[in-house]
């Protein structure tokens, strides 16, 4: 079977004040697409990224297009500079990374890709205004016992991470419960997520019927590089294949593990992580240690894989 390379894109709670910076001022290209991402937003989603405030810039609206904004411009820099190889055999994110792995799909437009994530953001932050709520992290729990957890807490698997590491998500009288529970059960860690809401979860389900209204005027093109779907592990081929499992990822849990290990029984060898931080870098690791992970999300990442070039 021969070697395959997927691309990948981090979701929310990535952010950081600064990301982006050095990149911009060093390369024409980042400089641009931060450019770009100002005008089709109408304000300076480049200052924010870059000096923040970080509170400001952790609301669900500013941090998903500019979490975009910063992964694109990591893409585009390394592409520019020719450090990539041409062919990629998959591209995925992480929530909101399956947005900005859309983009870089051709599927998407960025300037409607930021518009869109955006309005995501705020139906998701006004959702979860509406009831009280929010998530939680699961570590070192049997599977069967989580789920036994979350059905008597009345909550919902959000995120399957990777080996040993779930996200639970729902009202907070349920989640508290529900950590409690986990707790008693074995659990040898439970870590309280500051999020806005029960992102992946029937508390979303308000936000559905907006986002699909929204989704129906934005043009897409079917993938040039097939995206696995959070909420299939499988890629999704097509246009309107694609703006269905956008709507479904709302309230379904994000099967990262499962899309992993899928793309590696394809035959992917390498994932190369573009944006801020090295979150799904370190969950690829611990889902399939053989694997060849590589980062790009600030200059020094870049200049790495410049001097390194692993796949030559």
């Amino acid at each position: 079977m021969p070697e395959l390379m997927a691309y990948v894109f981090p979701g929310q709670g990535s952010q950081a004040v600064g990301m982006g910076r050095d990149l911009q001022a060093s390369y024409v290209e980042a400089r641009k697409t931060f450019q770009e991402a100002d005008e089709a937003l109408g304000f300076s989603l480049s200052q924010l990224c870059f000096d923040g405030p970080e509170e400001e810039l952790r609301q669900t609206h500013n941090a998903q297009p500019a979490i975009m904004a910063t992964s694109i411009a990591c893409l585009r820099t390394a592409q520019e500079e020719e450090l990539l190889p041409a062919a990629v055999a998959f591209v995925a994110g992480h929530s909101l990374g399956e947005y900005t792995a859309l983009v870089a799909a051709g599927a998407l437009g960025f300037a409607q890709g930021l518009r869109l994530v955006r309005e995501r953001g705020r139906l998701m932050q006004q959702a979860g205004e509406r009831v009280p709520s929010g998530m939680a992290a699961i570590l070192g729990m049997v599977d069967g016992a989580l789920q036994q957890v979350c059905q008597e807490a009345g909550v919902q698997v959000a995120n399957l991470n990777c080996p040993g590491q779930v996200v639970i998500s729902g009202p907070q009288e349920g989640l508290n419960r529900a950590m409690d529970l986990a707790r008693s059960r074995g659990a040898k860690q439970v870590i309280p997520l500051n999020v806005s809401g029960a992102f992946h979860s029937d508390v979303m389900r308000p936000a559905e019927k907006a986002l699909a209204s929204y989704l129906a005027d934005i043009p897409m093109m079917d993938p040039a590089i097939p995206v696995v779907s959070n909420v299939t592990s499988r890629p999704v081929r097509d246009a309107e294949s694609v703006k269905v499992a956008l709507v479904q990822q709302l309230c379904s849990p994000v099967r990262w593990h499962p899309s992993v290990e899928w793309m590696v029984a394809q035959g992917v060898t390498t994932f190369v992580e573009f944006g801020p931080g090295r979150v799904l870098g370190g969950l690829i690791r611990r889902i399939h240690r053989q694997t060849r992970v590589v980062s790009v999300g600030d200059l020094d990442s870049l200049e790495k894989l410049r001097q390194d070039r692993p796949w030559t």
